[in-house]
């Protein structure tokens, strides 16, 4: 069953949910973000909470701050406003009764689960898919011009999915402080990473570094022929099985 869920993060934001509630809670409950400028209504996303549902944990997905129908300005947007998202958002599932708490997170989003579960102990596993896991290099997605213009003005104009958005200086200043691969290294819970090896935006070479930086305690899952979004039937019902089949195990090795 989905069931529509607002909640707020620390800056009293109203953000927009979707819980997924199974007809046997088995005690799991697993919070999932989405990409950079996306929503909680991505098609991988939306396929693996539902089952995820269907095999006995609660999941929520739910919109960052400033992005679908979640209050805040896109443009306030930092990886530390996110990952206090989704702790707030984490707070929900455990009220549902969720004792066992899973991450998961599509693009940015798996960035932003990572780090959000170095910092939270009782995050116990986490999914990361198609993520940049190489290091965040948050300017790199931007012309030579637009560049010039962050350095001039202090923001960046862009369109992303039909949205005209700006970002200002302190993204990506806050985006400096952290260390993805020391995190990597460092991450107590364990993680899958799942990539598609026709990612046309994120290199697979980002899911192999990530097993490399610690093969002990990472799960490497490559989709033959998927792209970033998963976009082909197929390749959604592939690593929807295979991403509950890691959380079943993870949950049920806990308990």
């Amino acid at each position: 069953m989905e069931q529509p869920v607002h909640f707020y993060n620390h800056q009293e934001e109203k953000l927009a949910g979707t819980l997924h509630l199974p007809d046997e809670f088995e005690g799991g409950g697993v919070v999932f973000g989405h990409c950079f400028t996306c929503s909680r209504n991505t098609r991988i996303i939306r396929h693996i909470c539902s089952d995820l549902a269907a095999e006995g944990f609660i999941a929520l997905r739910f919109d960052f701050s400033g992005n679908g129908q979640s209050q805040g300005d896109f443009g306030a947007s930092t990886y530390s406003k996110q990952i206090a998202d989704i702790q707030s958002a984490v707070d929900i599932i455990a009220d549902k009764g969720a004792d066992w708490i899973g991450l998961a997170g599509h693009s940015m989003g798996a960035v932003i689960a990572i780090l959000t579960a170095a910092r939270m102990n009782r995050v116990k596993a986490v999914c990361a898919l198609a993520g940049r896991l190489s290091g965040l290099n948050a300017t790199h997605f931007f012309s030579k011009p637009q560049l010039k213009e962050l350095h001039d003005t202090g923001r960046v104009s862009f369109r992303s999915r039909g949205r005209p958005l700006q970002l200002s200086t302190a993204f990506f200043a806050d985006a400096e402080q952290y260390n993805l691969p020391e995190t990597l290294k460092s991450l107590q819970a364990p993680l899958l990473v799942v990539h598609g090896d026709h990612d046309e935006i994120v290199s697979v070479e980002d899911a192999y570094l990530a097993q490399e930086l610690d093969p002990i305690n990472t799960k490497l899952a490559i989709i033959p022929d998927a792209d970033h979004m998963f976009s082909n039937d197929e390749h959604r019902l592939k690593t929807s099985k295979l991403v509950v089949k890691w959380f079943k195990e993870q949950h049920h090795g806990y308990t």
